[in-house]
C-alpha cells in the first residue's frame, strides 16, 4: 500500500478505537479501567494517520520541483482487504464469553488476601468472586446469618448441576476466566444456559471440584432467583484487584 492508503488505514483504525472507546463496545474486549489508555491510542493513530499525509504531500510538493519523473506504481486492490476486519470492529459487537467457554475452562478461584468487613445491607449484594472466596476460603465466616445477593449467568455441568458464573478479567477478554457458584436449593425448575440471573440465598459448607482443574466451586442456598438483563459490564474485574 502506498503511504496515502497507509494513512487512510491508520485513520480507521484510530476511528475504530475511539468508536470503541466512547461507546460501551470496549468492555467486550478490555477492563473497564483501560478505557483511557484506549482513547489516548486512538488519538495518537488518528494524529499519526493526518502526519502521514501531510509529509506525504510535503514531499511530492519538493519532488515537482525537480526535473525528474517518477514512474507510480499501482498497489494490489486486495490490500484493502485490511480495512475489513476494522469495519467488523465498527459494525458488530462481539457478544461476552459464555457458558460454553466457562464450562470448557477451569475456575480462576484463588484465596483472598484479605475479607473486607461487609455492610449491614440485607440482602447482601456480593460479586461472585467476593462470595466464592469467603465460602470456599474463609469457610463463610463472614457470610454466616446472612442473606446475600449474587448476579451471574447460569452453567450447567454434564451431570446438570446448575453454577452461576461470572467471567473474571486481568486485562482483556482474551485472557478472562470463570469463576464459578453451585446453586443448590430453591432452584428454578427450568435453567437456561446464558441466562442471567440474580441470586438471593445463605451460605452453605458445601463444595465440589471443577472437573477441569480441581479448582474449588463452593455452593450457594438458594431461597429466591430471578431473571436479569445482561448487566452493563458482563466481567468481574474485582478477582485482582
Amino acid at each position: 500500500m502506498n503511504r496515502q492508503a497507509q494513512a487512510a488505514v491508520l485513520f480507521l483504525v484510530g476511528a475504530a478505537v475511539l468508536h470503541a472507546g466512547l461507546t460501551d463496545l470496549y468492555l467486550r474486549y478490555v477492563k473497564a479501567g483501560l478505557r483511557p489508555l484506549l482513547l489516548a491510542a486512538g488519538v495518537v493513530l488518528i494524529m499519526a494517520a493526518v502526519a502521514t499525509v501531510w509529509y506525504e504531500r510535503r514531499g511530492r510538493g519538493e519532488a515537482g520541483d525537480g526535473e525528474g519523473h517518477g514512474h507510480v506504481h499501482r498497489e494490489p486492490r486486495v490490500a484493502w482487504l485490511l480495512v475489513l476486519p476494522l469495519l467488523a470492529l465498527i459494525l458488530v459487537s462481539p457478544p461476552a464469553l459464555g457458558s460454553y467457554s466457562a464450562m470448557h475452562a477451569g475456575t480462576a478461584l484463588q484465596a483472598p488476601l484479605a475479607y473486607p468487613s461487609l455492610p449491614a445491607t440485607d440482602p447482601l449484594p456480593l460479586g461472585v468472586v467476593d462470595y466464592a472466596g469467603r465460602a470456599a476460603y474463609d469457610h463463610g465466616r463472614t457470610l454466616a446469618h446472612r442473606r446475600v445477593e449474587v448476579t451471574g449467568f447460569v452453567a450447567l455441568a454434564k451431570d446438570g448441576t446448575p453454577y452461576l458464573v461470572r467471567m473474571a478479567l486481568n486485562c482483556c477478554a482474551a485472557d478472562a476466566q470463570p469463576v464459578k457458584i453451585g446453586l443448590t436449593g430453591n432452584i428454578p425448575p427450568v435453567l437456561q444456559p446464558d441466562t442471567w440471573l440474580q441470586v438471593t440465598g445463605t451460605y452453605t459448607a458445601k463444595q465440589t471440584k471443577d472437573p477441569v482443574n480441581d479448582g474449588r466451586i463452593p455452593f450457594l442456598d438458594v431461597t429466591a432467583a430471578k431473571p436479569v438483563p445482561t448487566p452493563h459490564d458482563p466481567y468481574d474485574e474485582s478477582w485482582n484487584n
